[in-house]
């Protein structure tokens, strides 16, 4: 039997790449973040990102690029990809707001939804429960929600003051926009020319109720490389078999 929803999971996405990568240098002092490889797996960020993308029912991909593009560009024309993809470049800082609206128009089916990730995020989860969970939900955005674990030893206390528990690394109590989203076709004109949706777009769809958050399920795994040491971090993760 089709679910129902079948229909409204999207199969076309943005891929945010345009980031300079200043806190993973040197790895970035040549290449954008998102070319930046996964240790032990012979792969850059973005093309983890667009073998999950593949296997999740997208077909088609846009990537939005802007520090050493050149770099991604070339290398997407030579990877062997499991979709098709097409670049954009900022010819000027348009912001992330602007950023995201400039590469969403040029997704093969305007009138469809379509997913969106920044091309730092290293993830693996099902998409397609996320977007009936958006479609469920007649949102027109969805954000996915992480708990990252919190990088200190966490220490519990008694009532009296009492140290009776240490705690490696617990996962946070607050959940984060894990930067990955499902958009409804509307969502683009909602977008500004210029600037952050995220101070703009999203308070007011959060407004009219028109804004979800699906948490990431149990178990999944999900980290943003920001730094090298998330780099060794990730490298640990895959040898553990976690990733």
């Amino acid at each position: 039997m089709t679910h129902p929803n079948v229909a409204a999971r999207p199969t076309q996405a943005v891929v945010l790449a345009g980031g300079q990568g200043s806190r993973l240098r040197p790895y970035t002092d040549d290449r954008p973040k998102p070319m930046v490889e996964i240790p032990g797996t012979g792969t850059p960020i973005i093309g983890h990102q667009l073998n999950w993308l593949a296997e999740e029912g997208v077909t088609d991909v846009v990537v939005s690029c802007g520090h050493l593009a050149e770099v991604l560009q070339k290398w997407l024309a030579t990877a062997e990809l499991p979709l098709s993809v097409t670049t954009v470049v900022e010819t000027e800082p348009l912001g992330r707001g602007g950023g995201l609206k400039y590469a969403a128009a040029h997704l093969p089916r305007p009138d469809r939804p379509w997913y969106a990730t920044n091309g730092d995020i290293w993830t693996r989860f099902s998409l397609r429960d996320m977007a009936d969970f958006h479609t469920e939900r007649d949102a027109v955005a969805t954000l996915a929600l992480a708990r990252p674990r919190i990088p200190w030893g966490a220490v519990r206390t008694d009532g009296f003051g009492h140290i009776t528990d240490f705690i490696e690394a617990p996962p946070s109590t607050v959940e984060i926009n894990a930067g990955v989203y499902v958009f409804s076709p509307e969502f683009r004109d909602l977008l500004p020319d210029r600037g952050d949706h995220e101070r703009a777009t999203f308070p007011r769809l959060a407004r009219e109720r028109k804004l979800a958050g699906f948490p990431l399920p149990q178990g999944s795994y999900w980290r943003a490389i920001d730094t090298v040491k998330d780099l060794t971090e990730a490298a640990k993760e895959l040898d553990a078999g976690r990733a």
